[in-house]
């Protein structure tokens, strides 16, 4: 019977299309041809080829290959052709442009079986073990997630094409053992400008447990309502090798076993299909593919760890060296996504069968308390962190303050699945465990708190997500250490091992918005969903004050689209009887600095064109070096300019362009400076005193978060509470402001804490985290780390708000063009010798002993690299100066693949 076509994000129709029929023929005996081929050549000639439909064969070369309306076209085509494709539209991208899927099987009415597999609670062991052998697996083929990698999305039309037309017994096999979901491009936006990024500067490899990008939300809300088993994220690298898994360690210790297991074994199944068509041979696999090596499986923001830990699916990341030509690229591509298929076919009851059971055993887990122990998995590694012998059977996010942030973490939560409790009666929780390293005992869960059991088929994704730190195993680092969510959030959690069971009631969705008619509403500025809101009703004209710690705003401009919008955002507007009086909050209007050393399209550049522009609604202007040393319009105009994080320590400014600034701030206006570029531009300028603390060899912090001490006097802190946290990842370390307020400081004594992966952290004590210096009647607002990263950060989003909406002093001019004598000696000071771009330098440590042998192999691929021995060990620096993370950068790789296998032991690597 034919499937009927889909059209726009229609998932909800999708869902019931693939929904088992409950009458007629059983989907275990669905319709197929009476006989199959062992041809493998042999094809439905009523369906179009690749080639045929696009007039050119697939990889015939770098200058074409196919554009994303030919992706859209082909995949119409192909549905219209063949009655085992159906098709739809995730959503769009930031510039508009649909995301294409197709979803092929022969046996499309199971996927509410498969569904029921992920809730023991509601599916018996005996109803599992019929689901599992008459009903198909579901496999993801994913492609092109970064824009310039094309090869996996030309090869999945190729994939479609087989399943949608063979003839074969091997496409029969996989059309009746699977229900295959063909995204060929995650991001068409990157792939039309060849980026990596998408329109907003974002790596949306990064962004799945945030998902902020929309891109990546529509994708998981797909993947909710077809949830699969094995999910493949085709790449491109350097080089010409392949890449598939087993996968480099860390793997994150709540990722199932069984998920584990299949991935290696389909990695096995890849190496044995690897030759066909000639591509490689067995004799020759290290001039062809890789594995256990460079790709780890630990930070929850990648295309490989969410489908694992939140899905129970073996994600994998599939990598092919972009130095081959295009059609070795796309050819290689589909042997890995056609070996993929046809193991999971093969292995689909197993899958099945063990996929239910990991459910099962999560819900046991919970139950217990119990987590994961840590592993490894790649040869001669050893666990050099286990995971700590603690239970956790609860987690509670407290109400006292910033509410509507804790709303918007329980909604993130509940669209991946997440069973959350608002609590009704006070709790008394006698073993409690209070984030920042501390405990507590009888702590009382109030009423409105929100109650995460861990007994619940979720428990790996909470404990990833939610968990005070994800333990690492090895100390290998292809991203950050420290994700969670409480913390990025900087909202107040415990965590508990007892036995706790509240009155409380499953929440249904996020509350806020109006609570009765009024004069005027007031609602704390104590939060970044707060912020936003603010910003919002200001761009709608709205006239919002500030009154004390509240915003205000008159009843009659809370339309109902205002109404909707903060309950979205899961802020409460409170009736008052008081008139709308108080301290009026103008809106900003916010220069963005676009100047020497900093990239226009990835990090915090295109962090702040999102956060401030897409989601605050601020009207954002470029402002470039020019602008400011010839004093122009496009620069004076503006209240507030914001200096994104970047390579260059004086912005290529001018003695007469940092002139310009001093007195542009003095006449009221507002600097904030971000991390690298954004405080050494200010030293350079002469607006601050604060001077950065040389960082010696072996000292290393891998994107944790650290406790902060806050100064509540400081307009940068409102709503902040006087222990914070905030994140960490190698930024400059800021010795304390002389000459202005010293915000946020990381504490001095024993209250000192962090999570994630640090060595020689002590060097922070007693440093500044954000210092506010004023100049004349305006400030410079300075932050040692990126408030923005990757727009999750809501406590750091916070605190950039307070700073936009700082209120201006009484207006003055400076006397002289220089600087007082403290920010002239701090600005006198050289330049630290490797500033560094965006992300960390990369550093490799290995035993003393070892560093001659080290040495000679890194002297193949640079002269530039500085060592060091301290103690036993020895490091070496590899210079970043583009700060590019280690799957751009153009030989960190293939160097740490030579020192495994001249088998150096690595005692930590952060790429």
């Amino acid at each position: 019977m034919r499937i009927p076509k889909l059209a726009g994000a229609v998932v909800v129709v999708l869902a019931a299309a693939l929904t088992p029929q409950l009458t007629g023929t059983p989907a275990g005996a669905a319709p197929r041809p009476p006989s199959c081929s062992t041809d493998p050549g042999a094809h439905l000639s009523t369906v179009p080829s690749p080639e045929t439909f696009l007039g050119f064969p697939l990889g015939t070369g770098q200058s074409r290959v196919v554009t994303n309306g030919e992706i859209r076209d082909y995949l119409h085509a192909v549905d219209q052709a063949s009655n085992r494709v159906v098709t739809g539209t995730m959503g769009t991208s930031v510039l508009g442009q649909p995301l294409p899927y197709a979803v092929v099987s022969s046996r499309p009415g199971a996927i509410e079986d498969i569904r029921r597999l992920r809730d023991p609670r509601v599916t018996s062991a005996g109803q599992a073990r019929r689901i599992a052998a008459d009903r198909p697996a579901v496999v993801w083929i994913a492609g092109n997630v970064h824009g310039g990698e094309k090869s996996g999305a030309d090869a999945a039309l190729k994939t479609l094409y087989e399943l949608a037309a063979g003839l074969s017994c091997a496409v029969q096999q996989r059309n009746d053992n699977l229900i295959t979901v063909i995204v060929p491009t995650q991001n068409p936006d990157g792939r039309d400008a060849s980026r990596r990024q998408n329109d907003f500067g974002f790596d949306l490899n990064r962004d799945w447990f945030a998902r902020t990008q929309p891109e990546t939300d529509s994708k998981l809300e797909l993947l909710r309502k077809l949830p699969p088993q094995v999910f493949v994220d085709a790449h491109e690298m350097g080089g010409q090798r392949y890449f598939f898994p087993p996968n480099a360690d860390p793997i994150h210790h709540e990722i199932a076993d069984a998920p584990v297991d299949w991935i290696n074994r389909i990695g096995a199944a890849n190496k044995a299909g690897f030759g066909y068509n000639g591509v490689c041979t067995a004799t020759v696999t290290t001039e062809c593919y890789f594995n256990y090596d460079t790709y780890d499986l630990f930070y929850m923001g990648y295309g490989d760890t969410v489908p694992a830990a939140g899905f129970g699916a073996a994600g994998m990341t599939y990598e092919k060296g972009s130095a081959s030509a295009v059609q070795d690229r796309v050819q290689q591509q589909f042997n890995t996504q056609w070996a993929t298929l046809g193991w999971t076919a093969e292995h689909k009851r197993e899958v099945l069968t063990s996929y239910y059971k990991l459910w099962a055993d999560a819900l046991a887990e919970g139950r217990a308390g119990t987590l994961e122990p840590n592993e490894v998995v790649q040869p001669a590694n050893e666990v050099q962190f286990p995971v700590p012998d603690i239970k956790i059977r609860s987690y509670f996010l407290m109400p006292g303050r910033q509410l509507a942030d804790v709303r918007q973490l329980v909604e993130r939560l509940r669209r991946m699945d997440v069973e959350v409790y608002e609590v009704k009666k006070p709790v008394t929780v006698r073993n409690a465990r209070i984030f920042g390293g501390r405990t507590g005992r009888n702590v009382t869960v109030p009423a409105g708190a929100y109650w995460i059991p861990m007994e619940q088929p979720q428990k790996h994704w909470i404990q990833a997500t939610l968990g005070e730190d994800p333990y690492v195993p090895f100390p290998y680092f292809y991203d950050v250490s420290s994700w969670s969510n409480p913390l990025l959030m900087g909202i107040d959690t415990i965590y508990t091992g007892d036995v706790v069971r509240p009155r409380a009631e499953l929440v249904k969705r996020i509350e806020g918005g109006r609570t009765q008619r009024a004069t005027s509403y007031t609602y704390p500025l104590d939060s970044a969903a707060a912020a936003q809101l603010t910003f919002r009703l200001l761009g709608q004209g709205v006239a919002v004050v500030r009154d004390a710690g509240l915003a205000r705003v008159p009843a009659a401009t809370i339309t109902p689209a205002a109404d909707r919008l903060a309950r979205s955002l899961g802020v409460t507007l409170t009736a008052s009887r008081r008139p709308s009086s108080g301290t009026a909050i103008a809106l900003p209007d916010v220069g963005l600095f676009r100047g020497t050393g900093i990239s226009v399209t990835s990090g915090s550049y295109g962090e702040a064109r999102y956060v401030l522009g897409q989601k605050w609604g601020l009207p954002l202007g470029p402002v470039t070096t020019a602008d400011i040393n010839d004093n122009t319009a496009a620069f004076t105009g503006r209240t507030v300019l914001l200096v994104p994080d970047g390579s260059s320590a004086t912005g290529g400014l001018t003695a007469a362009g940092q002139a310009n600034l001093r007195n542009w701030i003095a006449q009221g206006h507002t600097y904030i400076g971000l991390r690298n570029e954004g405080t050494r531009v200010a030293r350079a300028a002469g607006l601050t005193s604060t001077t950065e603390k040389p960082k010696p060899d072996d000292y290393l912090v891998i994107g944790s978060h650290l406790r902060v001490d806050v100064d509540r006097d400081s307009p940068v802190a409102l709503g902040r509470p006087a222990e914070d946290f905030q994140f960490n990842n190698d930024d400059p370390i800021l010795n304390p402001t002389t000459t202005g307020t010293n915000v946020v400081t990381y504490p001095a004594g024993d209250t000192f804490w962090h999570n994630g992966y640090t060595v020689r952290d002590d060097l922070l004590k007693g440093t500044s985290v954000v210092v506010d210096e004023p100049t004349g009647a305006g400030h410079a607002v300075l932050f040692a780390f990126n408030p923005l990263f990757r727009a999750y950060n809501e406590s750091g989003l916070q605190l950039v708000a307070n700073a936009l909406l700082h209120p201006a002093g009484t207006a003055a001019t400076l006397r002289t063009p220089g600087p007082e004598p403290a920010r002239a000696a701090a600005a006198a000071q050289p330049a630290p010798a490797n500033l560094g771009g965006e992300w960390r330098p990369s550093r490799i440590q290995v035993a003393a002993t070892d560093l001659a042998r080290t040495q000679s192999l890194v002297n193949r691929y640079t002269s530039t690299a500085t060592t060091s021995i301290i103690g036993d060990s020895a490091y070496l620096t590899i210079p970043n100066p583009d700060g590019l993370p280690l799957d751009e950068h153009p030989y960190l790789r293939d160097l740490i693949a030579d020192l495994r296998s001249a088998q150096i032991p690595l005692r930590s690597v952060v790429g």
